[in-house]
């Protein structure tokens, strides 16, 4: 069995491992990470060889830690990044380039359109009727995207976001509410099989989905990081936050929104940031927590999007696609009996 991981801002983690009478054997470790000493490589084989192939995660951990020789130095991986390995090559995890995957940009569709080609997208990948797709969504009119466990009342200054002509929307995701205008965001949608994150902790899933948009932001001169769990930052300020699902259907859904040229001062109108909420962000105004990509790139939004979209292409590969009649269909029937009611924007009082 062989397993890979790229650890988020670090360095690539390989092992390869038989399994014999339910336990690992013949295990090896390798990657173009740092470990002083020498010796301590075959340190850790030796702890993880003869391991139950049921092992949890944590119990992996510490049996690569305990066998480190005391001062050991490890560059660009860890013991959980070992463990996580492991567990991918054991549950037969796949990489971004064992798939052919597709793009879809636009079109700008209402809001609560928006939530249901999400579900149906990912469900149709999860399906195997639609190859794994990189979506670059479009706005089509101001909205307001609640978290699947918020409260409309807590989240949304109701009277505010009617004055601005905001609607409110609830995702299937987690996670907090984001503020949308056409032309102020850049938001996209990965759909992939479930497989892509097998063996990795949703905390490592999440820099692992964005490990891509990183290396397009910093080719852009911005110095772009992920802050746990699902930020996307710089040091002038956060730039996104990312959400996600993974679904019955054998799909996991990861979407982010990074602002562009966001409108700060009618955001905290229309969403009710609270102090607490605020207190751990070490600042007062939550107009001054995102600091848009026009003013660190000077790059119009179609040009940073060029840059991302190219980026992918260029690490994993991009064939043009579009949503088809029936995905939309299936959209359309979703917003009727779900996105679309009062039962579910409130489900949550």
């Amino acid at each position: 069995m062989h397993g890979e991981f790229k650890v988020p801002g670090g360095k690539l983690v390989v092992v390869d491992l038989d399994v014999v009478d339910g336990r690992i054997a013949e295990f090896r470790l390798a990657g173009d990470f740092f470990l002083e000493p020498d010796s301590a490589l075959e340190s850790i084989n030796s702890a993880v060889n003869g391991l139950s192939a049921d092992a949890e995660h944590a119990v992996i951990t510490k049996a690569v830690r305990e066998a480190l020789p005391e001062g050991a130095l490890l560059l660009g991986f860890s013991p959980e990044s070992v463990a996580t390995t492991i567990r991918r090559a054991l549950q037969k995890a796949t990489a971004f380039t064992d798939y052919e995957w597709q793009l879809i940009q636009g079109p700008a569709v209402d809001p609560v359109v928006q939530m249901a080609l999400d579900q149906v997208l990912s469900e149709e990948v999860g399906e195997g009727r639609r190859k794994p797709t990189l979506r670059i969504w479009e706005w089509e009119k101001p909205a307001v995207v609640i978290g699947s466990f918020q409260s409309v009342k807590n989240e949304v200054d109701l009277d505010n976001a009617k004055k601005y002509g905001f609607d409110i929307v609830r995702r299937i995701s987690g996670g907090g509410a984001m503020f949308m205008e056409a032309g102020s965001v850049i938001t996209y949608s990965i759909y992939a099989p479930s497989e892509l994150v097998s063996g990795m902790s949703f905390a490592d899933s999440y820099a692992f989905l964005d490990e891509w948009v990183i290396v397009a932001l910093k080719a852009l001169g911005i110095e772009a990081s992920y802050v746990p769990l699902n930020d996307i930052t710089s040091p002038t300020g956060k730039i996104g936050g990312a959400a996600q699902k993974r679904l019955g259907s054998g799909a996991v859904l990861h979407h982010v929104t990074m602002s562009y040229d966001m409108d700060g001062d009618k955001m905290v109108e229309v969403l009710r940031i609270g102090r607490e909420k605020m207190s751990d962000k070490g600042t007062k105004s939550a107009n001054k927590r995102v600091d848009p990509l026009r003013s660190q790139t000077g790059l119009s939004r179609a040009e940073i999007i060029e840059k991302m979209v190219g980026t992918f292409a260029g690490l994993y590969g991009l064939t043009p696609s579009e949503i088809t009649p029936e995905e939309f269909a299936k959209a359309e029937q979703l917003v009727a009996e779900k996105f679309g009611t009062e039962e579910w924007l409130h489900r949550v009082p």
